[in-house]
């Protein structure tokens, strides 16, 4: 490795906007190898380590549900090239596993989440800020589609948390934190065009 600090990008957007699809395109066209890729969803707390009387008064898109300090030292531990141990977060049952997986440091680093950028402490870590912008019916789908199928929930379950707290959240938050974006990329891994801008402007500051 040649750099002396690793490139810090940082994808934000929405539940559903798209960030991961634009993740994984960035991965593919920069190189897996390359890249060193942690998601905020690792960091979740621990439901566990709460009263068992607050467990239904969890709001999970609110960046008290996120243990954000974690994350950042993590991120400055990968900017020293220094492997770290992330969390390995169980959405079935909102518990952390025992175990973690190993990252090692590479000269990009890449996280995804809604709330990057309503940190001010995590956004100035990144030396690109990229936001995913995608319409709020979409949104909603894709969330309602990930959540039954990959998470186990009920479709009622579903849409009484967006309606209690991941849309409030996203116009609190997440809506908010878009005017820290260096790129906004309009229907996310969909915008081919901005798709090339962005993975020629990784490799233009790689070299």
């Amino acid at each position: 490795m040649t750099q002396k600090i690793p490139l810090a990008i940082g994808i934000a957007g929405g539940s559903g906007s798209g960030k991961t699809t634009v993740a994984q395109e960035i991965l593919k066209r920069v190189g897996a190898e390359r890249i060193a890729y942690l998601q905020h969803d690792s960091y979740y707390k621990d439901i566990r380590a709460m009263k068992a009387a607050r467990h239904s008064e969890v709001n999970f898109d609110h960046p008290d549900a996120l243990e954000t300090e974690l994350l950042i030292q993590h991120v400055v531990a990968l900017r020293g090239f220094k492997p770290i141990h992330v969390p390995i977060y169980d959405f079935s049952n909102d518990t952390r596993k025992p175990e973690t997986f190993t990252v090692e440091p590479r000269k990009v680093i890449l996280v995804e989440g809604i709330l990057l950028y309503a940190e001010p402490e995590l956004r100035k870590l990144f030396d690109v800020r990229l936001f995913v912008d995608t319409d709020a019916d979409i949104r909603f789908i894709r969330r309602l589609r990930r959540d039954i199928t990959e998470r186990g929930r009920s479709t009622e379950s579903v849409i009484e948390q967006y309606l209690a707290t991941v849309r409030p959240a996203h116009l609190e938050f997440v809506e908010p934190s878009k005017r820290y974006a260096d790129v906004i990329i309009p229907e996310g891994g969909y915008n081919a065009a901005a798709l090339d801008m962005v993975t020629a402007r990784i490799e233009t500051l790689l070299k």
